[in-house]
């Protein structure tokens, strides 16, 4: 197996720089006193907070959001009581909480079919070190992509995909799921339709980039219905996948103009160039735990 020395440097020297770095999100009824009883229990756990972003959906009878980053130390050791600890105050204020980890870096597939651009910003994002996450595995239904990832030391699996034998492709991928102990899914430009019985699988750990400027031209070929509409303003999203298509919670939106010059091979190259910035941002926000699913929107935490 070959071994990127660069991303493994990478790996190591985000390992030992936030070992005892922990984040805290919450979601619960608005009301006084909430930010004063968490800053209070971090302090009294010996945490420090480093970073807090929040949000009130409506100040009279809203919901409130946060995400705590904080340091402790000899935070592994102590992590396991602070989360016992944690628990009658989630009671008091009737909270959806969810501690996480810097140390446990995520496991992430990617599935993809012939365009490579979403893939290859993802590999470059995750060379680099930008993006904190395992590349366990990466998954597809062409051969293209082998080369460039087997050449960085990442699996590549050929699933051969079409219709008729969907439920035997996604036996398959979630038999790799399972055995690479997977955290997240990125499909970057995988263009198969999943099941319903695939999606139900792995709620809010399915992230995928449509060529399009969502709720605008949902489905298959927006860049050619765009052009016959006369856009003067292409886009792309990056959402989780739901069962109903295109339409699953939104993590990021880009957009740039056109105009009347630019044919539909144009709108495809400018956006690509979309897509690979809109999907690594919203990917790079998951692994990060920056995002809150509410219904069927996002509160991300830039």
């Amino acid at each position: 197996m070959t071994v990127n020395i660069n991303a493994l440097e990478n790996f190591l020297n985000g390992q030992s720089r936030y070992v005892n770095r922990g984040r805290l999100l919450v979601k619960c009824p608005d009301g006084p006193g909430i930010v004063s009883a968490l800053s209070k229990f971090l302090f009294e756990h010996g945490a420090n907070i480093i970073e807090s972003s929040q949000y009130t959906s409506d100040p009279e009878g809203g919901t409130f959001f946060i995400r705590l980053e904080f340091d402790c130390d000899d935070l592994m050791a102590k992590r396991s009581v602070m989360e016992g600890d944690f628990t009658p105050l989630a009671k008091e204020f009737d909270m959806d909480f969810r501690f996480a980890y810097s140390s446990d870096r995520k496991k992430t597939a990617i599935f993809v079919s012939k365009e490579p651009h979403c893939l290859l910003e993802l590999l470059w994002e995750w060379q680099s070190g930008d993006l904190q996450t395992d590349i366990a595995f990466v998954a597809g239904n062409h051969e293209d992509a082998r080369g460039m990832v087997e050449s960085l030391g990442i699996p590549f699996h050929y699933i051969p995909a079409n219709k008729d034998i969907r439920n035997q492709v996604e036996e398959e991928q979630s038999r790799l799921i399972e055995q690479y102990n997977i955290d997240v899914i990125v499909l970057a430009r995988y263009m198969q339709i999943l099941t319903p019985e695939f999606v139900e699988k792995y709620p809010n750990k399915i992230i995928n980039i449509h060529h399009s400027f969502l709720p605008a031209f949902i489905g298959a070929r927006p860049y050619e219905r765009a052009y016959n509409r006369g856009v003067k303003l292409i886009g792309a999203t990056s959402h989780y996948v739901t069962n109903d298509l295109d339409e699953g919670p939104i993590i990021e939106q880009d957009i740039e103009r056109v105009d009347h010059r630019d044919h539909v091979a144009d709108l495809k190259k400018i956006g690509r160039s979309i897509e690979r910035r809109v999907l690594a941002r919203a990917v790079k926000w998951h692994l990060e735990d920056r995002v809150i699913v509410h219904g069927n929107k996002t509160i991300v935490f830039q």
